[in-house]
């Protein structure tokens, strides 16, 4: 794997104050590097969307350090955290936000063209981001001409266009039956094989088992983690023969 691109330390998340406050995260750690892929897993309300936007710079701890890609997202400004978030990030929503009124292509290319660049070059990365995912030849459909596995394999490749390198996947085969979601989850994992970097929310032991490793939230508390394999060297090290 690759260096460090995403560093969680200390984050915690209160909403609210007083006897009604309510802490989301709490003392959160975590690192994801380049060529990984870490599934968080958790019941409902543990804390795993929370990690996931403050992860991403959509919304910000109460205390503690985010750094992505070398920036500490609390050192910089509301302007520079968009641009940093929209360069650098790119989500993979159960529901898939498409736009209707914009073709595959057009939805692709739209975070590129926002970037400032040419509406000719946004689309010619667009059509190789639709490639990478498999979906080439449906640029120019409309998302309710499209499958539900084939909305979410467009929602990949808008999250993967240019420069991005940390995909944040908020239970991406949610609305999706099990052959569709590990079609997609076989797509998404390629796409971390290649050099990118991904964080997963699922609650499906099945699409966890795709990720490098899992962490499990409870309470706001990162519980568990399965770490790394060990690989033949430690096996050594620990006098294992």
């Amino acid at each position: 794997m690759g260096p460090v691109l995403l560093s969680v330390r200390g984050v915690t998340r209160v909403h609210g104050t007083g006897t009604t406050a309510v802490r989301a995260l709490d003392g959160v750690d975590l690192d994801v590097r380049l060529g990984e892929l870490v599934a968080v897993m958790g019941a409902s309300g543990s804390g795993k969307s929370t990690l996931l936007n403050i992860a991403g710079g959509l919304d910000t701890p109460t205390s503690g350090t985010v750094v992505l890609a070398g920036d500490e997202l609390s050192g910089l400004d509301v302007k520079a955290r968009a641009r940093l978030r929209r360069r650098s990030v790119g989500y993979v929503f159960q529901d898939f936000n498409l736009i209707p009124a914009l073709t595959a292509a057009e939805n692709v290319s739209l975070p590129r063209e926002l970037d400032g660049v040419r509406v000719r070059a946004a689309r010619r990365e667009a059509l190789a981001a639709l490639d990478e995912v498999g979906v080439a030849d449906l640029a120019d459909r409309f998302p309710d001409e499209l499958s539900g596995g084939q909305q979410q394999r467009v929602a990949i490749a808008r999250a993967l266009v240019g420069p991005r390198r940390l995909v944040l996947a908020d239970e991406p085969t949610g609305a999706l039956d099990s052959a569709t979601g590990e079609d997609v989850m076989r797509v998404l994992r390629a796409r971390i094989d290649a050099g990118a970097a991904g964080l997963l929310v699922t609650h499906e032991p099945r699409f966890a088992a795709w990720a490098d490793r899992t962490v499990f939230v409870r309470d706001g508390v990162v519980v568990d983690g399965t770490g790394y394999a060990a690989g033949p060297e430690s096996l050594l090290a620990s006098g294992v023969r």
